[in-house]
C-alpha cells in the first residue's frame, strides 16, 4: 500500500501535475491567444467597415453633386428656368425625374433672388421652409463664392462650385447640396453670384440605409439622433461641416473573432488534447474570415473603378490606364485614344425604356470586347459614351482597322426582348505624340475629333486635325452669332421665290427661303447656318421664325399659296403638327394654302413619328411636297407608301431637259408617275426658255426658277403682282437683283 501510494503520488507528482500543469498553461495560453487575436479581428473589421462606411457618406456628397451637374451644366436649364411657363419642363428634367432616374428625395429651384420657383419632395410632409432654413447658409456661401470667382476644386468632372452639409430637414437626416445652373457651352451670359440654384435634398434615414444595408452588407444599420450604449453596435457620427454630429449611422458589426470563440473556445476548454487541432482550425476559420473580408475589400475596390452595369472600367480606371500608357510609351511608338459615341441612343431610351437602353449598351460592351487586342482598354465614361486606349501602337492602320470593324459591327440590329433596335456608332481618334503628350490634350482632341464626325454626318471615324480645333471654333462662334441673331429683329429675312403655272405662265404662289445678313460676314445662305442650327437644336427655333413670317406672308398675299421647307428634325417632334396649326389658325391663314416640303431623309422616321405629323397635317388641310425628289435614297416604289400631295423634281435633272443625256426622259417618267399616283409636280431650277417649253409639254404643273425671278424680299413680290397677271417669259422673266449679293440656287432649303 504505501508503494502503490508513493507510486502514484510520484506519479501524480512527476507526470500528473506536469502534465496537466503544462496542459492547463497550455490550454491557458491558447485561450488567451484565442481570445486576443478574436478582438484583433474584431477590432480590425469594425475599423474596416467604420471606414467604409465613412467613404460612402463622402462619396454621396460627390455623386449628388454630380447628378445635379447632369442638368444644371446645361444651356437649356439656363434658359428654360427663366420662363414663366417652365414648370412642366423643370418638373420633368430638374424635379421628378432626380428622383427617379438618381434617387434623389427632394428638388428645388430658386430664381437669383432666392425665391422658390419649383419644390418637389417623396416626403409630402415636408415643407421648403425648413428646407430653405437649412440650406440658407450653402446659399448664401455659393453665392458669395460665385461672386469671388473662386473655380476652387473645379476639374473636367467637377464642372462648377456647389456647398452641401449633413443636416436635418423636415425632422429627418438628409445630405443637402446646392448647384447653380449655369451654361454648359459658356455662350449664355449671366450675372456671377445671380444664377438660378438647384437645391438636392437625400434623406440618410431611407432607401440609403438599404443601399448599405444590400450593397455594402451592413446588417441592421439604422439611423439614431444619439451614440448607442451598447457595446455590440458601432456608431458613425454624422458631422455637419460645422463640427457637430447630426445624428450617427448605427449597425450591428461583423465580428468574426467573437464568432470563432464563442465556437471552438468550450471545446477548447474540455479538449485539451486537442489544442492542437483546434489551433490549427482556428487559423483556418480565421483564414477563411480574413480572406471573406479581402474579396470584400476587393469587391469595393473593384465596384470604384469600373462601371456596374458593363463592369466596364470607369472614367477613374480610364485615366490611370491612359497615364500609364504615355508614361510607358516607347520612342517610335503611338498611344491612340478613341472616343465612342452610339448615335440615336437617346431616341432608344425615349421610346423604347431604360431598360432597353441598358440591354443595348450591355449587347454594345459585348461587342466591342470581341475586336479590342488585349493589351487596349475599353471603358465606359456614362451613358452611351465609351472610350478605348490602345497603348504601343505601331502604326496608323491599326486603329483605323479597328474602327471600321467597330463600325461595322455595330451597323447589324440589336435584338433585344424581341425587338430589332438600330443604332450607330461615330469614333473619334487622338494620337499621342502626335496629338499630344498629356491626358488632357489627348482627350480634348479626341472629343473634338468625335464632334467632327457626328458633323460629317454619324456612322463614321475622324482623326484629330489641327483644322479641327479651328473649325469647332469657328461653329461655336456661329452658333454664339445665330442665337442672337434669333433674339434681334434685323439679321434673319424670309425671301420668297415665285412658282409659276407651267400652262398659263402666271405666279400661283411661292416659296419661303430664309437668308441670314450676318453683322460682320454679310448675307449668309442657309447651307452654312442650318446644319448648325440642326446640331445645336436651335434649328426649331429657325423654323417657328419661318412659320410666323409665312403665315404673314399668307395675309400679305391672299391669291398665292405659300412652300415652305421643314427640318427632319422637326418633323420628328410629336408636337410639330400641333405647332403648325396653332400659328396657322392664330394667324387666321386658310391651311390649304401651306404647303410644307420634306425631303426624303426627313422621312425616314423609324418610330412614325414623322408619319404621325404628315397624316396630321393634311387631316388640317396643309400640303406634303417631297423636294428634291430623285436625290435621296428611295426607289419610286416608297411614293406607294407616303402620304403626299406634290413632287419637286431636282435642279440636276432639269439642267438636263432638252440634252440627249436621258435627264428628259427621267424628268418625263417622274412626272407620268406622279401623274398616276395623283400627285402635282414642280420643276426646280428652270433658267431658259427651251426647258420652260419643254416641261410644259412634258406636263409639269409648276415650274420655279432663275428664268422668272430669284428669291427676292417681300418687296420683290408685291412688285410682281403689281405688274399684272400677265409676264411674258420670253422676255427673259423678271430679272429682280438679288439683295443678298449671292448667287443662290433656286429652291434652296430653310
Amino acid at each position: 500500500m504505501p508503494s502503490a501510494i508513493y507510486h502514484s503520488a510520484h506519479f501524480a507528482q512527476r507526470v500528473a501535475l506536469p502534465a496537466l500543469t503544462s496542459v492547463a498553461l497550455l490550454a491557458a495560453l491558447v485561450g488567451m491567444l484565442l481570445i486576443w487575436a478574436g478582438r484583433e479581428a474584431d477590432e480590425v473589421s469594425v475599423a474596416r467597415q467604420t471606414a467604409l462606411a465613412n467613404v460612402v457618406v463622402g462619396k454621396l456628397r460627390e455623386t449628388i453633386a454630380h447628378d445635379q451637374e447632369s442638368v444644371t451644366v446645361w444651356d437649356d436649364a439656363v434658359l428654360r428656368v427663366q420662363e414663366e411657363d417652365a414648370t412642366e419642363w423643370i418638373e420633368y428634367n430638374l424635379g421628378r425625374w432626380m428622383h427617379t432616374y438618381f434617387g434623389h428625395d427632394g428638388a428645388y429651384v430658386l430664381d437669383p433672388a432666392d425665391h422658390l420657383i419649383y419644390q418637389y419632395s417623396v416626403d409630402e410632409s415636408a415643407s421648403y421652409l425648413d428646407t430653405e432654413r437649412r440650406a440658407a447658409p450653402l446659399v448664401a456661401d455659393l453665392r458669395q463664392r460665385l461672386r469671388e470667382g473662386d473655380d476652387t476644386g473645379l476639374s473636367d468632372r467637377i464642372l462648377s462650385q456647389g456647398a452641401s452639409d449633413i443636416t436635418v430637414v423636415s425632422g429627418r437626416p438628409a445630405l443637402v447640396s446646392v448647384k447653380p445652373i449655369v451654361s454648359d457651352t459658356g455662350d449664355i451670359e449671366q450675372v456671377t453670384g445671380a444664377e438660378y440654384l438647384h437645391i438636392a435634398v437625400r434623406f440618410l434615414d431611407g432607401d440609403f440605409l438599404d443601399t448599405l444595408a444590400g450593397d455594402y452588407l451592413f446588417e441592421a444599420v439604422r439611423f439614431g439622433w444619439d451614440e448607442p450604449v451598447s457595446d455590440s453596435d458601432v456608431a458613425l457620427p454624422l458631422r455637419a461641416n460645422a463640427g457637430e454630429p447630426v445624428g450617427y449611422l448605427i449597425w450591428k458589426p461583423y465580428r468574426p473573432g467573437a464568432e470563432v470563440i464563442a465556437k471552438v473556445g468550450p471545446v477548447a476548454t474540455v479538449v485539451a488534447a486537442a489544442v492542437f487541432s483546434l489551433i490549427l482550425g482556428l487559423l483556418f476559420v480565421l483564414n477563411l474570415r480574413s480572406r471573406k473580408l479581402a474579396e470584400r475589400d476587393a469587391r469595393m475596390r473593384h465596384l470604384a473603378h469600373h462601371d456596374p452595369l458593363t463592369d466596364l472600367p470607369n472614367r477613374a480606371l480610364f485615366d490611370e490606364r491612359l497615364e500609364t500608357a504615355l508614361k510607358e510609351r516607347s520612342p517610335g511608338s503611338a498611344v491612340a485614344v478613341l472616343y465612342l459615341d452610339l448615335d440615336h441612343f437617346k431616341q432608344v431610351n425615349d421610346t423604347l425604356g431604360h431598360p432597353i437602353g441598358d440591354a443595348v449598351i450591355v449587347e454594345f460592351t459585348a461587342r466591342l470586347g470581341t475586336l479590342i487586342g488585349p493589351g487596349d482598354t475599353l471603358a465606359r465614361l456614362g451613358g452611351d459614351e465609351f472610350t478605348i486606349v490602345m497603348p504601343a501602337l505601331a502604326t496608323e492602320e491599326a486603329v483605323t482597322y479597328l474602327s471600321d470593324r467597330i463600325i461595322d459591327a455595330v451597323r447589324h440590329p440589336f435584338n433585344i426582348e424581341g425587338q430589332q433596335v438600330f443604332v450607330g456608332v461615330t469614333i473619334g481618334i487622338a494620337l499621342a505624340p502626335r496629338d499630344g503628350q498629356t491626358r488632357t490634350d489627348l482627350c480634348r482632341k479626341a472629343d473634338i475629333a468625335l464632334y467632327h464626325a457626328k458633323g460629317a454626318g454619324r456612322g463614321r471615324y475622324a482623326i484629330f486635325g489641327p483644322e479641327m480645333d479651328a473649325m469647332l471654333q469657328a461653329r461655336r462662334e456661329m452658333e454664339r452669332d445665330l442665337r442672337l441673331a434669333l433674339q434681334s429683329n434685323d439679321q434673319l429675312e424670309v425671301h420668297y421665290q415665285p412658282l409659276v403655272s407651267a400652262a398659263s405662265q402666271k405666279m400661283i404662289g411661292v416659296e419661303a427661303l430664309l437668308r441670314w445678313r450676318h453683322p460682320i460676314s454679310g448675307w449668309l445662305p442657309p447651307d452654312q447656318f442650318i446644319p448648325i442650327a440642326e446640331e445645336s437644336g436651335l434649328i426649331e427655333a429657325v423654323g417657328d421664325f419661318v412659320l410666323r413670317e409665312v403665315c404673314k406672308a399668307a395675309r400679305r398675299w391672299p391669291n398665292l399659296s405659300i412652300a415652305m421647307n421643314v427640318s427632319a428634325i422637326e418633323l420628328r417632334n410629336p408636337a410639330f403638327a400641333a405647332k403648325v396649326a396653332a400659328r396657322v389658325l392664330e394667324a387666321g391663314v386658310d391651311p390649304g394654302r401651306l404647303e410644307l416640303e420634306l425631303t426624303e431623309s426627313a422621312l425616314t422616321d423609324v418610330h412614325g413619328i414623322a408619319d404621325q405629323n404628315i397624316r396630321a397635317l393634311r387631316t388640317l388641310g396643309v400640303r406634303i411636297a417631297l423636294d428634291d425628289f430623285g436625290t435621296g435614297f428611295s426607289s419610286l416604289s416608297r411614293l406607294q407608301t407616303l402620304e403626299l400631295d406634290r413632287i419637286k423634281i431636282d435642279r440636276s435633272f432639269i439642267d438636263g431637259v432638252g440634252r440627249t443625256n436621258g435627264d428628259e426622259a427621267i424628268v418625263h417618267a417622274i412626272v407620268e408617275m406622279a401623274r398616276a399616283r395623283g400627285l402635282k409636280t414642280t420643276a426646280e431650277g428652270v433658267e431658259t426658255l427651251e426647258q420652260s417649253s419643254k416641261l410644259m409639254v412634258i406636263g409639269c404643273d409648276e415650274l420655279q426658277g432663275f428664268l422668272y425671278s430669284r428669291a427676292v424680299p417681300a418687296s420683290g413680290i408685291d412688285a410682281l403682282l403689281a405688274e399684272g397677271p400677265a409676264r411674258d417669259a420670253k422676255a427673259s422673266g423678271v430679272e429682280l437683283q438679288n439683295p443678298t449679293g449671292l448667287s443662290l440656287a433656286p429652291g434652296g432649303a430653310v
